[in-house]
């Protein structure tokens, strides 16, 4: 920021070298910046610098962190090159500090400014404004669970030392240390030898291969990461013991359940799709202007906000996305710290629809165990997606069967590979050493594991035990032998594992499993989307509450895009009709004083009150300057909002997006979703890794600013790497499965190509399932990635407090 006295300051901005550790600089070797606009509070600090230091022209640094500015640098005498803005300022203020004026005309050589050319659906020219995309994370490994019954007296005193000595509360441990208590606990009871096979040895058998399949989770990769293994031991029983200092009783836990959750990190395939989708995005969703995205994103012309769930595989595969779109260079981990902040209660969880979703399993499990009937509301063959229970196979329930008995194949076969593993550890090596701790490659692989595949070992990180564990769990869990009970809720994880395991371990070549995917694919293709609803109105219900506040927040964008676009439009019509001469300032313009009367503590105060919308305060702050910037259309200012979740928010949208005219207040109205694309939705099975939902907004600067017409929304969706791992007619698919990956299904339109829905239709539509603007709590600092960077903030924050001039002082007048 440079100030030429206290009533005027010129400000420059430049990309982060934190983001990936690339300066961008010009051919005369100077950093690439460009003229911004400073918000109300950075003027008020550029004039208390300037009156602080009592030097007119002054120059210091401002770091804009996580909504809030901070001076942290201020060099005095300082000079902008190269700029014609600053220029014409100077040789129209410095001779008024003299009683001297001059005439300078301004010159617009070299400034041209031209439309969008984007062309609109109707051939009208339209301004991109807006784009949001809902996102699902990329290829992950399967999520796993284990659950086991414990009593020993080790794991009894652990849960009681990080639960406070609460008998009665459940300890959860995530963090390096508590998982290496648990670590050293587990090594400790594990029978060195096995039991013997008999029947009474049965229960001890099964627990002590759960204390090794423990064990192998935790000492997994050689370092612990708390994003992607947890535990938790909750307590079941308890007796009367004497206290330690003989004073009465108390009470202590003697039986306690442990649930470690593990896998779902996203691999190396994972990463290669969600980068790739950036790069999609770069080149396809943005208006062109050289470079497109880059060059609106470089010159302060593109408002960027990404958020993602709370699992780790999210927040990679955003991070990754962020690197393909930006096209940034180096490491994920900074780009997740400096660019992905999380928001678990807008993208996690399911717990809002929990019973509503227990009800449909419930039903489905009916369904497809016992071979029950569906009633349908709606016979008609030319609406099948309103059909109850629609993509389920017909007799279903005869192939649960054939399942069971090539799912019993596989696991025998796994089990074999990790019999010879026990048997056969392999001796430890030099490559066995364990590198220095890194967050993102402790998350997910970033390239195929060539060494260990050329040995015969699964791809990844997971060891022959574990894999056993996996398929194991798998077969017990889907048929209950004793009581002859099929359980329908393992088929996805039963389809999940085969796609995984042929995606990235068709080389240990296992017999049956091509064939267990298929008929897996057949009962997922129908259990996986009516798990949110049987019916049509089920759905519905179900996805307005699971994404009832992502639909809140998706309207408050594209609110803020709105009222932002016309204020701009408004400025701009009668900046037209009134023209205003810097060259010939009034004589009581010059002798004035500036009228800036903030409070410095209010200015600098993180946005923590009175607003109750997440992001109005701080969207619009920083924004090229367009009267001097040396770019084609200045005006054009696109905001990007980018949600990273998992496949039940992705589904949810999508199941209120085609079905929200089906509610009570809204009968009569049309789906936001055409005939034909409801069809291809009906038809689409599943919704894979990296499928998405993009809302794009669009001014049409044609019309009035009254009319409905002039902001357009267009839908579109991916069903993502949708593509079985069997495809072998697809060249690319084939070239790419020998890279582990699949390939993303491009966009398809969600409307007829010549229709309009005006974003006021769609507001209509959406606001009876949305979260109200209001009761979204006061913003805050969202969220940032957890680690040392997430500390800059409070430090900066007890730096400022150290400025002379952070206090409650009125400026002089």
């Amino acid at each position: 920021v440079y100030t030429v006295g206290p009533e005027y300051a010129h400000a420059e901005a430049r990309k982060s070298p934190v983001v990936d550790g690339v300066v961008m600089r010009n051919t005369d070797g100077k950093e690439v910046r460009y003229p911004v606009l400073l918000t109300p509070a950075e003027k008020q600090m550029a004039r208390e610098v300037c009156i602080a230091f009592r030097q007119s022209v002054c120059g210091f640094d401002l770091l804009r962190s996580e909504g809030s500015s901070y001076v942290c640098d201020v060099n005095g005498w300082s000079f902008v090159k190269n700029s014609y803005k600053l220029l014409i300022f100077l040789l129209q203020f410095l001779p008024f500090c003299h009683g001297r004026s001059t005439n300078l005309s301004k010159s617009n050589e070299g400034l041209t400014r031209q439309g969008s050319g984007v062309i609109g659906t109707f051939g009208q020219s339209e301004e991109l404004r807006c784009v949001i995309a809902v996102v699902r994370h990329g290829d992950r490994t399967p999520k796993q669970k284990v659950k086991l019954k414990v009593t020993e007296e080790k794991l009894l005193n652990l849960m009681l030392k990080y639960n406070g000595g609460k008998p009665k509360a459940e300890t959860k441990l995530k963090t390096a240390v508590q998982l290496q208590d648990l670590l050293d606990a587990t090594r400790t009871l594990i029978p060195r030898t096995r039991p013997g096979e008999s029947d009474s040895d049965a229960e001890d058998l099964e627990h002590a291969d759960k204390l090794r399949q423990v064990k192998a989770v935790l000492e997994e990769g050689g370092h612990f990461s708390g994003i992607y293994r947890k535990v938790q031991l909750k307590p079941l029983k308890w007796d009367k013991v004497t206290k330690s200092d003989g004073d009465g009783e108390e009470e202590r836990p003697v039986e306690a359940l442990m649930i470690l959750k593990y896998g779902g990190v996203l691999t190396h395939a994972g990463r290669q799709q969600a980068e790739e989708l950036g790069r999609y995005f770069r080149n396809n969703m943005y208006p062109g202007e050289g470079t497109g995205l880059l060059r609106l994103h470089s010159t302060y012309r593109h408002d960027l906000k990404i958020y993602s769930s709370d699992e780790g595989r999210v927040q990679m595969s955003a991070a990754a996305f962020a690197k393909g779109l930006l096209d940034l260079e180096g490491q994920l981990t900074p780009i997740l710290v400096s660019l992905v902040s999380k928001d678990s209660s807008m993208l996690d969880g399911l717990d809002t629809a929990s019973s509503e979703m227990e009800e449909a399993k419930a039903q489905l499990n009916e369904i497809i165990t016992a071979g029950t009937k569906l009633v349908h509301d709606y016979v008609s063959s030319e609406l099948p997606w309103m059909i109850d229970g629609v993509g389920l196979p017909p007799q279903a329930n005869e192939s649960l069967p054939e399942l069971i008995k090539l799912a019993k194949k596989v696991t025998e076969q796994v089990r074999l590979l990790a019999k010879d593993e026990e048997e056969n550890p392999t001796e430890p090596s030099d490559y066995d050493v364990v590198p220095p701790y890194d967050q993102a490659k402790a998350l997910g692989k970033s390239n195929i594991d060539v060494g260990r595949i050329a040995a015969g070992l699964p791809c990844g990180s997971e060891g022959f035990l574990l894999m056993y564990a996996r398929w194991r769990k798998l077969e017990k869990e889907l048929y209950n032998e004793r009581r002859d009970r099929f359980d329908i809720t393992q088929i996805p994880d039963v389809y999940d594992s085969c796609k995984y395991d042929l995606l990235h371990n068709s080389h240990l070549n296992l017999k049956g499993l091509d064939e267990l995917f298929k008929v897996a694919q057949l009962l997922a293709d129908g259990v996986i989307p009516n798990e949110y609803g049987i019916n049509p109105q089920q759905k519905l219900k179900i996805g307005s509450k699971i994404a009832r506040r992502l639909l809140g927040k998706i309207l408050i964008d594209l609110r803020n895009t709105r009222e932002e676009a016309m204020s701009v439009a408004e400025l701009k019509k009668s900046q037209d009709q009134v023209s205003v001469s810097l060259c010939s300032p009034r004589k009581e313009d010059r002798c004035s004083q500036p009228k800036l009367f903030i409070k410095s503590d209010e200015l600098r105060r993180p946005n923590t009150g009175e607003n109750k919308d997440d992001d109005e305060d701080k969207e619009t702050k920083y924004r090229l300057d367009p009267k001097y910037a040396n770019v084609m259309t200045p005006e054009r200012h696109v905001r990007t909002r980018l949600y990273f979740t998992s496949e039940s928010h992705i589904h949810s949208l999508m199941n209120v997006l085609r079905y929200c005219n089906l509610d009570e207040s809204l009968q009569g109205e049309e789906s936001l979703v055409c005939q034909s694309a409801l069809e291809r939705l009906c038809k689409t099975k599943e919704l894979d890794y990296m499928s998405y939902i993009v809302l794009r907004l669009f001014e049409n600067t044609e019309v009035s600013l009254e009319d409905p017409k002039r902001f357009r929304i267009e839908l579109t969706f991916s069903r993502g790497a949708d593509l079985s791992p069997l495809e072998k007619n697809d060249k690319e698919a084939e070239s790419l499965l020998r890279e582990h990956t699949l390939p993303i299904m491009g966009p398809e339109r969600l409307q007829e190509v010549t229709s309009c829905l005006t974003l006021e239709t769609m507001e209509k539509m959406i606001r009876p399932f949305a979260m109200p603007a209001e009761d979204f709590p006061p913003a805050s600092i969202p969220a940032g990635f957890s680690g040392y960077f997430s500390k800059s903030a409070a430090v900066l924050e007890r730096l400022v407090k150290l400025w002379p001039f952070n206090k409650n002082s009125k400026p002089t007048t």
